[in-house]
């Protein structure tokens, strides 16, 4: 499976419930692949639940992937990718033995290289907030050939300038489907964020 997406929504200690019903809202809105992460209570129900459900063409992964028992959960609950916070080639090598896409997670130009060289379809740059657009351009010069996604401090006002820097995409959460209404479960408010997020975006919207 390849990964082609120039958004992932991130989502973290939402409510099974809820999150079945945001799930087909959020597809609905133009949101490609959603991102439910392993520290969320019940994740691996979640994503049980919820994964025979999934659109074709859309992905449901699991994120916040730390070890390669985790990933185990992942994988055995139906996660159609994973994501990690760090680089650990053991996580990224078990993701590969089962065919499923990992975007693993680095911050330093060296662990950046290791996640691409371990096998890695994505480089999950993590926290982006701490740096900005211009550590992602500088990035890119060594590493031109490495498909970066920017995570962390990704929001309307910038997600223009990250994909000017030159990632393929990104990650966000609240600031995609707002803060306000997750916390109220207001679908209409979730469904009309993401869109006007998704209209923010340069062209072409798909990754390359």
């Amino acid at each position: 499976m390849q990964l082609a997406v120039p958004v992932i929504g991130i989502l973290r200690g939402i409510a099974g419930d809820f999150f079945q019903a945001l799930m087909p809202e959020a597809f609905g809105a133009g949101l490609s692949a959603l991102e439910i992460t392993m520290n969320t209570p019940g994740a691996a129900a979640i994503i049980s639940r919820c994964r025979p459900e999934v659109p074709p063409g859309k992905l449901l992964g699991m994120g916040t992937i730390r070890n390669v028992a985790e990933a185990e959960i992942a994988l055995a609950a139906g996660a159609m990718f994973l994501v990690t916070p760090n680089t650990d080639p053991r996580v990224i090598e078990l993701a590969k033995s089962r065919e499923i896409p990992v975007i693993a997670g680095a911050f330093t130009p060296t662990e950046v290289y290791t996640a691409w060289s371990a096998g890695a379809d994505l480089v999950k740059v993590f926290p982006c907030g701490a740096v900005g657009p211009d550590y992602l351009r500088e990035l890119r010069g060594p590493f031109d050939q490495i498909p970066l996604v920017a995570v962390g401090g990704v929001n309307l006002n910038n997600v223009r300038d990250f994909f000017a820097a030159g990632v393929v995409g990104v990650g966000v959460g609240n600031s995609l489907f707002g803060q306000a209404a997750l916390a109220e479960q207001d679908l209409n408010g979730v469904a009309a964020n993401i869109r006007r997020f998704l209209a923010a975006l340069p062209e072409p919207r798909q990754i390359r």
